[in-house]
């Protein structure tokens, strides 16, 4: 049995293979030519050896970690885990690998781990951004020629390529469903980040948002699409049927919802992702609504347990895998080096209709 300690290293893997280093080093870094044979040789020595490449090592040489670092807001959403695997998907046909990092939607966790990826040397960044106001960390990177592209969410003068969806679309399709089976006090849950009450009282009342759409969290756009829903159908929207969360929190969701259900009463309810709607489906069991029958329902993000909660829960489908996949694209776009400007793509979600809309009774 081999006893070895210390790790193998190209000279030993060029000895066993009786090829020069340079030779070795070729094969086992994928460029320049070998034969066949040769190739052969060199890749049984590394097996039998235990060689490992060291990336960082050959970095220092090709300028090249073959590498990307993500950054996303919860590694546990599952919105988030369809953007991770259609990134993974796309660069592994590259050769590249994939370092993640969690920034929990705060703003110093995600400067320590931008931090920590261009430490690693990472030859790229995909980051969904924790604040859209600044964000001093992924300007940083730019500086140092780190590639970087947003996803979700822009923030305001950073100039990169990003992935979005038609948030205000969307939204504005699954209110009007509600609306054209009838319903007028309909509710909304979203997190509305960084506002207060009056902010939201004038946003509601002018319909005009202050900045770029590109430039609002996702859940003011979200707002947006079911204020224009309102317009559209001259319908005046109740500014006490719109609850700010102020959090990415499923406790918080919840009791922003038993407030609404308790204070308002609503006919029906449109969540803004899928945190506020676990929370939402919470205080509404909690109080022992029935979907349909007593309260409709439509949340922004389609969740397994939508599926089996009575006839079903109506859910607008972010196409997260498609969005990975397009944010690895550019971002491979950009590490080699392909000019242009700014490109920010647009995705188009699904509405699932289910069971829970009905007419108010």
């Amino acid at each position: 049995m081999d006893k070895r300690t210390k790790k193998a290293t190209i000279i030993e893997v060029a000895r066993l293979a009786g090829v020069s280093t340079a030779t070795a080093g070729r094969v086992l870094g994928s460029y320049g030519y070998a034969s066949t044979a040769i190739q052969k040789k060199v890749r049984d020595a590394a097996d039998t050896l235990g060689y490992r490449p060291n990336r960082l090592a050959r970095g220092f040489k090709t300028g090249r970690t073959q590498t990307i670092g993500v950054v996303v807001g919860d590694i546990e959403s599952p919105f988030y885990a369809g953007i991770l695997r259609g990134i993974a998907d796309e660069v592994r046909g590259r050769g590249f690998g994939v370092l993640v990092t969690n920034s929990d939607e705060n703003v110093d966790q995600e400067r320590e781990a931008v931090q920590l990826l261009l430490e690693k040397q990472v030859d790229g960044l995909i980051v969904s951004p924790a604040a859209i106001a600044h964000a001093d960390c992924l300007s940083h990177a730019i500086a140092s020629q780190c590639p970087v592209v947003q996803v979700d969410r822009v923030v305001r003068g950073l100039e990169t390529d990003a992935v979005l969806l038609d948030n205000v679309g969307s939204a504005h399709h699954a209110v009007t469903q509600l609306i054209d089976a009838g319903h007028k006090r309909i509710g909304i849950v979203a997190e509305l980040v960084g506002a207060s009450p009056k902010d939201i009282s004038t946003f509601v009342r002018t319909m005009k948002p202050k900045l770029p759409l590109r430039h609002l969290y996702p859940s003011w756009q979200r707002l947006l699409g079911y204020l224009l829903a309102h317009r559209e159908a001259g319908l005046k929207v109740d500014a006490s049927l719109v609850r700010k969360v102020n959090t990415y929190s499923i406790s918080a969701a919840k009791s922003a919802t038993e407030e609404l259900l308790s204070q308002t009463r609503p006919t029906a309810l449109f969540t803004a992702d899928g945190l506020m709607s676990t929370g939402a489906m919470m205080a509404i069991a909690g109080r022992g609504l029935r979907i349909p029958n007593d309260l409709s329902l439509v949340c922004f993000d389609d969740l397994d347990w939508m599926k089996f909660i009575g006839t079903g829960i109506s859910a607008i489908s972010q196409p997260a895998n498609q969005m990975g996949v397009a944010v690895a694209e550019l971002l491979m776009r950009r590490i080699d080096l392909q000019p242009g400007p700014p490109e920010h793509r647009i995705l188009l979600a699904e509405f699932v209709a289910r069971g829970s809309i009905v007419a108010p009774v």
